[in-house]
């Protein structure tokens, strides 16, 4: 076992463990020692390549066993969102780059650079914990999603987003079920199916990452302060709910 595991470049301990999980199980002898085989390397190759794209262990065996047709929607996932953080990190070395050529020429980096570096790394930080809320179908729909996006319209969506939350809670008083309020209410489904584009796994998932909001890194509860008043939540689901929706 001891030359197996140095020849997979892992520990007896990890062997052992996947034996455990019934993930890799080899031949036993006669007298109860585990004999691995070529097949068995193969399989641990399988095990690793999908450990390192961040599949959990227990979800590698279900698609090894018993769902092997998912593996190339699960492998065409793990790619998106490497190809998604691939974009992130262009740029943030873009941004990097640009406070890089002002200091060499000798200049003074302002505040606005700066807060672009740290936007952007902020940016993929928050998307990688977001993630978590989303099933595995959604998740690949979302990196798709996110490929297409065009960051200049960023600031349209949050300026859309502001400008409702600012006319909700002056309508506050306002009848739920009222012209006013269904009005309000429409605005709000257009830009939730912007992001959703009606999805219902995204849709669920973003239910889910709301509903859990307390428990969000800060960096994220700041940035959606503007957008987390009860008060506005609540009338929204009130007039959503006389309007059928």
């Amino acid at each position: 076992m001891q030359e197996f595991a140095e020849l997979a470049g892992i520990t007896v301990r990890a062997l052992h463990h996947y034996d455990r999980l019934a993930l890799l199980r080899p031949r036993r002898s006669d007298a109860g020692y585990r004999l691995y085989a070529e097949r068995d390397l193969e399989r641990l190759e399988q095990i690793a390549a999908l450990k390192l794209l961040g599949l959990p262990l227990k979800q590698i065996k279900l698609l090894l066993e018993r769902d092997p047709r998912k593996l190339p929607g699960v492998l065409r996932a793990q790619r998106r969102a490497l190809e998604e953080k691939r974009r992130w990190l262009d740029r943030a070395i873009g941004a990097i780059a640009d406070a890089e050529r002002v200091v060499l020429a000798g200049g003074q980096t302002d505040a606005a650079l700066w807060k672009k570096i740290i936007e952007v790394i902020e940016m993929q930080d928050n998307a990688e914990f977001m993630n978590r809320y989303y099933s595995q179908e959604a998740q690949e729909k979302l990196a798709e999603k996110r490929l297409q996006w065009d960051p200049s319209k960023q600031g349209e969506v949050t300026k859309a987003w502001t400008e409702l939350f600012r006319d909700v809670e002056a309508a506050l008083g306002e009848d739920p079920a009222g012209e006013k309020a269904q009005a309000l209410a429409a605005r709000w489904k257009k830009l939730v199916e912007g992001f959703t584009g009606g999805d219902k796994d995204i849709t669920a998932g973003l239910g889910k990452a709301w509903a859990d909001r307390q428990n969000w890194p800060e960096t994220v509860k700041q940035q959606s302060a503007p957008f987390a008043r009860p008060e506005v939540w609540e009338f929204i689901k009130k007039a959503m709910k006389c309007g059928g929706a």
